[in-house]
């Protein structure tokens, strides 16, 4: 590759991409060049938001597996491949927060479903054409959202942070696994930002303490646009 990545080329997929760090990112990558497919729920935001920013809209759950490839389908047949995924729909579970004792099982499943097999079954879903950039020599990575909440040990955050904590482990497995073919995976942790999500967690918090989804956006960017300067395909180990 040369020292400059050719952003205006990218190929990006962003779930959760209405609201928030999704948005942020998304109008982040579209102000680069790049060519991002945005995935989300609600119909009527996807909409807007494509129409907006000139992203492609998918309307999907990531939290059913019977979405995951018809959205994989989409991502590449609208993008013609893939380079960037960056899985950031989230769920906090119940809102509001509570202790891990008063969780039922149906809201602990629902957040391991949008938070960890949700990123899996995506990623899995997608691995072919991130793999086929890798050997063309363009890179590819794969961001997972993680968040603090996946290490400290916060009372009422049990859902979530299970979750983030299981999704940051198996990116490192992913990472590893993976390398040989030119696929890298990173789990970034943004910080606490002024989104909705944290809005239906901490009601009281004060916006001003929080940082801007566009901050974090951009940090992200440059965190991957520094991996596909060093992208180079590597032997797996044990390959002949």
């Amino acid at each position: 590759m040369t020292s400059e990545p050719p952003i205006r080329g990218l190929r990006v997929a962003i779930t959760g991409g209405t609201s928030g760090l999704g948005l942020a990112l998304v109008s982040r990558y579209r102000a680069t060049g790049a060519a991002v497919a945005l995935v989300a729920r609600t119909e009527a935001n996807v909409a807007k938001v494509a129409a907006e920013t000139g992203a492609h809209g998918i309307v999907g759950d990531i939290g059913r597996k019977t979405d995951i490839h018809r959205i994989a389908l989409q991502i590449t047949g609208n993008l013609g491949g893939l380079d960037v995924l960056i899985n950031n729909a989230s769920s906090l579970g119940p809102v509001p927060l509570v202790l891990l004792a008063d969780i039922e099982c149906e809201e602990l499943e629902t957040a391991l479903a949008v938070n960890l097999v949700g990123p899996f079954r995506l990623t899995r879903a997608l691995l072919g054409a991130l793999a086929t950039s890798g050997r063309e020599g363009r890179g590819a990575v794969v961001v997972n959202i993680t968040s603090d909440a996946a290490v400290n040990a916060y009372e009422t955050w049990g859902a979530y942070g299970a979750s983030k904590a299981a999704l940051a482990h198996m990116t490192a497995i992913w990472d590893a696994e993976m390398a040989g073919a030119g696929v890298r995976f990173l789990a970034i942790d943004p910080g606490d930002m002024d989104t909705p999500l944290h809005a239906a967690a901490i009601p009281d918090a004060d916006p001003v303490t929080l940082k801007r989804p566009a901050d974090s956006a951009a940090e992200i960017v440059s965190a991957v646009t520094d991996v596909l300067r060093q992208a180079t395909p590597r032997p797996v180990a044990g390959a002949a």
